[in-house]
């Protein structure tokens, strides 16, 4: 049986070890328990953090410790997927420095093996395989994806989704 080519997510010929701001967007897999919920109310679109949530928002702020050269911009933990802007700076200490696949990758595993033992459920995939990532060359790259995330909720609410998984 032949199998589709997967196309490779990242730029070619780009050094993603190098200076520079990236926006992620990572998703859940589709059986698996929300994030977060987003509440309704008078305010801006609230968002309330399930127990995996503030499990994977907690191995996202530990990144700034675990890489010295990773700043953490600003983050959205929907409850289906999570956009974040991460920095890598010029940090001495970090020799290799890690690549930005490097960073998610470890933050995805620690995250899946910490709701993995709150559930006991071991092995159990929590996160789809790969990552959305954009390069923020710019200025106004940067305020755009910020712009974007923290509209996020509001639009969630205003496109009827529901997160069909439990919380």
């Amino acid at each position: 049986m032949d199998l589709p080519k997967r196309k490779h997510p990242r730029l070619k010929c780009y050094d993603y070890s190098q200076n520079g701001s990236y926006f992620v967007t990572i998703q859940t897999k589709p059986a698996c328990p929300s994030l977060s919920t987003v509440g309704r109310g008078l305010a801006p679109a609230a968002l309330m953090l399930s127990a995996h949530g503030k499990i994977v928002e907690d191995q996202l702020l530990a990144l700034e410790i675990r890489f010295p050269n990773v700043k953490i911009d600003h983050y959205v933990i929907m409850p289906n997927h999570i956009h974040a802007i991460l920095t890598l700076t010029d940090t001495a200490g970090a020799s290799p420095r890690p690549t930005l696949s490097a960073v998610v990758g470890a933050w995805k595993s620690l995250a899946t093996r910490l709701c993995n033992q709150r559930d006991q459920t071991p092995g159990r995939a929590i996160f789809q395989a790969s990552f959305y990532e954009r390069v923020l060359r710019n200025e106004a790259g940067y305020l755009a994806a910020c712009k974007y995330m923290e509209e996020n909720p509001a639009k969630w609410l205003e496109s009827g989704k529901e997160p069909d998984f439990r919380v």
